[in-house]
């Protein structure tokens, strides 16, 4: 009789729990964030899966960058795209110029009914993913810029000041020699080359990287960083290599570990090591800003975007985009937004999260933490803004390889500057041949 007597309730609850208004919406997000900052990617799609009831946001890690990038081009064409793509600041191009690929951010908002003001964000950041017509493509989500991170404990052991930081590239080769002389086999390294030490090092110098406003001016942009002062910097980095004040370390983020490890005591990288460096590095460490050359008209100017932002890949449901829409809302609250800085040390992307970090005392507990937000918030110049370019990816290939015949000592910095400038064109000039209207 117990048996009979459940039977109901057990049908009313499987039809309960059958019946689709319970079903969540699923929000596939491909991402390419490993380690600290996979874990922090994961927290915040929990979070937001644990604030309501009707969407459930599913993040995939995807490799590198580059392999994110091309896992979502080839699943787009074969019609299993996810929903949100996270796409690195090189990658803008190419998705802008994929039509009929990617939903404007803007446009995914609007149709979602839900309020969306672009100017609530860090304008060098919203500018660089809005396009010539004012419409913001895609959500700015980890934005970086390039710092310069230094170890207290090997400068203290060096007789270098922990609290005063080399400011300009002369005081940086300085301070590799006195590293070196204390036993320091490794003064100074680099992540990123091109970013470093091209893009940002042209617009904190404020000159051009590449013609037609960097990018921004149209796709017959031409490549200009072999100018003599570009020369002069790659030129001064391959003597300390020679001298080994400064050892290369590979291409991409390879730097990053050996500096988090104490083996390197010096080195220019993207603001979001900051949360691998908390967390893992043994010693005591200092931000600063990245160096100049005192001499140059102009500098210090600001620095140029990093990291990555969100696109929307299209031939989804409506129902599935109001889920999108939901989770770029649940991410742009101002303490959503400053607790992701806090912890990773990529920039806040939006002026209410930037205040809210500020008031809460972070900055004065974290010294060095603001750096990334005041070189990205100084009045950028047309040769400042950022660089926008086709063929990106491939670009930045080809000044590793040859900065890597520069190091080497197989060529000179004029002749691998002059290299990478053409082979460089080649492809700015392939791209314009391609996505011409």
């Amino acid at each position: 009789m117990k048996i009979k007597s459940l039977a109901p309730a057990a049908l009313s609850l499987a039809f309960v729990l059958s019946s689709p208004a319970q079903a969540q919406v699923e929000i596939q997000w491909w991402h390419a964030m490993g380690g600290a900052l996979g874990e922090w990617v994961n927290d915040l799609a929990k979070d937001f899966n644990a604030s309501q009831k009707d969407y459930k946001v599913v993040p995939t890690f995807k490799g590198t960058y580059d392999e994110t990038l091309t896992a979502g081009i080839a699943a787009f064409r074969a019609g299993n795209a996810p929903h949100i793509l996270q796409v690195y600041e090189v990658g803008t191009a190419t998705m802008m110029a994929s039509k009929g690929a990617i939903v404007p951010v803007g446009q995914v908002m609007k149709e979602a009914g839900l309020k969306f003001d672009p100017s609530i964000y860090v304008p060098a950041v919203a500018g660089y993913y809005t396009a010539p017509n004012g419409q913001m493509l895609s959500f700015p989500f980890n934005s970086s810029t390039p710092v310069f991170h230094y170890n207290k404990d090997a400068f203290k052991a060096a007789g270098l000041d922990p609290d005063s930081p080399p400011k300009t590239w002369p005081e940086v080769a300085l301070a590799a020699a006195k590293l070196k002389a204390s036993g320091h086999k490794c003064p100074f390294t680099t992540s990123w080359v091109s970013w470093t030490q091209l893009e940002s090092f042209s617009a904190w110098h404020n000159v051009e990287f590449a013609t037609k406003r960097n990018g921004f001016g149209g796709l017959d942009t031409r490549l200009a960083f072999n100018t003599p002062l570009h020369v002069r910097h790659i030129e001064n980095l391959a003597n300390m290599a020679k001298q080994g004040l400064f050892v290369y370390k590979g291409r991409g983020n390879a730097a990053d570990g050996t500096f988090v490890s104490g083996e390197c005591a010096m080195a220019t990288a993207t603001s979001a090591l900051y949360g691998n460096i908390k967390r893992n590095a043994k010693f005591a460490s200092g931000i600063s800003t990245l160096p100049y050359y005192p001499d140059v008209a102009g500098a210090p100017q600001n620095t140029v975007i990093g990291g990555a932002s969100l696109w929307v890949l299209s031939g989804k449901k409506a129902a599935e985009y109001k889920g999108v829409a939901a989770f770029f809302t649940h991410l742009s609250k101002p303490e959503v937004a400053a607790a992701s800085h806090q912890r990773t040390g990529y920039l806040p992307v939006s002026i209410p999260s930037f205040q809210l970090t500020d008031k809460s005392g972070f900055y004065k507990q974290n010294p060095g933490t603001d750096i990334s937000v005041t070189q990205m918030i100084r009045k950028t110049t047309d040769k400042s803004r950022g660089i926008r370019l086709g063929n990106f990816v491939q670009i930045r290939t080809i000044v590793d390889e040859e900065m890597e015949q520069v190091w080497g000592g197989k060529k000179s910095a004029k002749e691998g500057l002059d290299a990478a400038a053409k082979r460089g064109n080649e492809q700015l000039e392939r791209f314009q041949k391609a996505n011409k209207a």
